[in-house]
């Protein structure tokens, strides 16, 4: 008896896939949704006092407010940090309202 001959083709080997030419997708989402392009939300300067705000808290020496308590949630930390940020007049969106 014969060996059976493989019905499986490798890749690359056909010669209908070496002859196809690859497309390039065009990729412009804005344009597409009709959306501006987005700018960024904070300057340079509401950056470094954030990075301040979180090397002081893992140093241990973040307080907060009047109780001068140590800061050990990351969150708090980034929050007074925007805060020291706006009073110094960085680019800083404004607090959301809570309800």
């Amino acid at each position: 008896m014969a060996p059976k001959k493989s019905s499986r083709k490798t890749r690359g080997t056909s010669s209908k896939s070496a002859s196809r030419k690859k497309t390039t997708r065009k990729t412009t989402r804005a344009k597409a949704t009709g959306r501006k392009k987005s700018t960024r939300k904070y300057g340079p300067k509401s950056r470094k006092k954030v990075k301040k705000a979180m090397h002081e808290m893992k140093g241990g020496t973040l307080r907060s407010g009047r109780s001068r308590k140590k800061v050990k949630s990351r969150k708090q930390a980034i929050a007074i940090g925007l805060s020291e940020a706006r009073r110094s007049g960085a680019k800083v969106p404004s607090r959301k309202k809570s309800s």
